[in-house]
């Protein structure tokens, strides 16, 4: 049960790209490399280059994601098309800004504080306060979940040809998006 809810918590946790992977610190010098994870390509005995190949990785799947995002735009919402692009670049810029290493102390902050009420929510939960949908709730409640569920809604309207759904998903993500970026801009002021 235990294992369970941290896996149910870590999967959470690394859903929010622009955020739970902004903790990423270059090691100093005195660190041991990482060890291999099983993640990393096949053959490299050095941790370090499949962190970097996971990291383009994911690069290269974000960049996928916005040209697909913007293709539909071009299909769905081409009158939108200016608004998006704005957007899409905000949240960069923003996402560069929050990994940037002036803002470590920031990140570092913001993690010590989720991971506290998250312990904290944790032991609720063992004693029996709250339940398993509570725990989730109040420990999730506050993201953004609604921007992921949102994209794959829309990329499964977009396969099924549905036109009214997808431009109506391709507005509220437009929405999300914008709070998304708000969000990260009141954490960079914090």
């Amino acid at each position: 049960m235990k294992v369970r809810m941290l896996i149910i918590v870590l999967g959470l946790l690394l859903a929010m790209p622009g955020i739970t992977s902004a903790n990423v610190q270059a090691p100093d010098e005195t660190e041991k490399p990482a060890a291999p994870s099983p993640h990393d390509k096949e053959g490299d005995k050095d941790g370090e280059e499949g962190k970097e190949h996971n990291h383009n990785n994911w690069q290269e799947k974000m960049a996928e994601r916005e040209q697909k995002l913007l293709a539909w735009v071009d299909q769905y919402t081409p009158d939108k098309k200016a608004e998006w692009t704005k957007v899409l670049a905000e949240k960069k810029e923003l996402r560069n800004k929050w990994l940037s290493p002036e803002n470590a102390e920031k990140r570092e902050k913001w993690k010590q504080e989720k991971m506290g009420k998250i312990k904290e929510l944790k032991k609720q939960l063992d004693e029996g306060q709250i339940t398993k949908e509570e725990f989730v709730q109040k420990a999730h409640g506050d993201k953004a979940m609604g921007n992921w569920k949102t994209y794959h809604d829309l990329k499964t309207a977009v396969e099924a040809k549905n036109d009214n759904q997808a431009t109506e998903l391709l507005n509220l993500l437009l929405e999300q998006s914008k709070q998304h970026n708000e969000k990260i801009k009141a954490m960079l002021r914090e």
